[in-house]
């Protein structure tokens, strides 16, 4: 009735964020908490208004950890339209265990990846190597995208061609794989990139372009004058707005649609 948004729905804005910080750590939530042995848990929410946004308003919410204690975990965020701040929040969580809800220390990985986070540094990194080396990791995040997520057939997405290519891994802090790829060799001077797969939770956040860049690199080290991959078409303007270019007619591929698309490197 006041053409303004609701005070309470401020909150539903931080925690969105808070899901996109998780994304910005490279720590898929679930996995990672499971993994690290606890929860977190909202102890204080809090918020202070200045101002009001309005129907159709473009907003901004910041949002940074600035205290890491024995057992929580404090962010400090900002609503901003343009350069104007409308509402600043506390949000306080405690690291507990999820059976009993009782506070535990925050663990020392989780500790180190807050507080790196916030002074610049990166939350994943990405390897190349041979498939004796970095296959369990990709296999398994392989069968996860494209035979759970896609549908694909077990002994359609396994093949001999892994053997012989360069496969590359991006993994958190954690040691979580997030990405793969692999690069062939199809006839000389020629790359092919293939089984590109990112975890559901992670897409969108650049990671995908970094896994891409990082096997054209490779290729271009080689000596290859061209690469080429096989695109579902869902993921055609991922790949154009990495400077591939379509050739040929689209066609399917374990029941998907793809098109062939390629990018000179010389």
């Amino acid at each position: 009735m006041q053409k303004i948004v609701f005070n309470a729905h401020y909150l539903m804005y931080f925690d969105t964020a808070m899901a996109e910080y998780w994304r910005a750590l490279a720590l898929p939530y679930e996995e990672a908490m499971h993994q690290l042995g606890g929860d977190l848990y909202v102890k204080k929410a809090s918020l202070e208004y200045a101002g009001s946004a309005r129907f159709d308003d473009q907003l901004s919410i910041g949002l940074k950890c600035v205290r890491v204690g024995r057992s929580s975990i404090e962010f400090v965020g900002a609503v901003f339209r343009a350069d104007s701040v409308l509402v600043t929040g506390e949000l306080i969580y405690v690291f507990a265990n999820p059976l009993t809800q009782s506070s535990q220390p925050v663990p020392d990985a989780l500790r180190g990846l807050l507080t790196g986070y916030e002074v610049g540094q990166g939350s994943y990194t990405i390897s190349d190597g041979a498939w004796a080396e970095l296959g369990p990791g990709a296999a398994q995040l392989r069968v996860e995208v494209f035979v759970h997520e896609q549908g694909v057939p077990l002994e359609l997405e396994c093949d001999a061609a892994d053997a012989d290519a360069v496969h590359a891994v991006a993994r958190n802090h954690l040691g979580q794989v997030l990405a793969t790829g692999r690069l062939l060799a199809p006839e000389p001077g020629v790359g092919k990139i293939g089984r590109m797969a990112v975890k559901r939770v992670m897409r969108g956040s650049g990671l995908g372009r970094d896994m891409l860049d990082t096997l054209c690199a490779v290729s271009a080290r080689r000596g290859d004058q061209e690469i080429v991959l096989h695109a579902q078409r869902s993921a055609e303007g991922f790949y154009q707005r990495a400077g591939f270019i379509c050739r040929g007619e689209p066609f399917d591929e374990a029941g998907i649609p793809h098109i062939e698309m390629f990018r000179r490197l010389v």
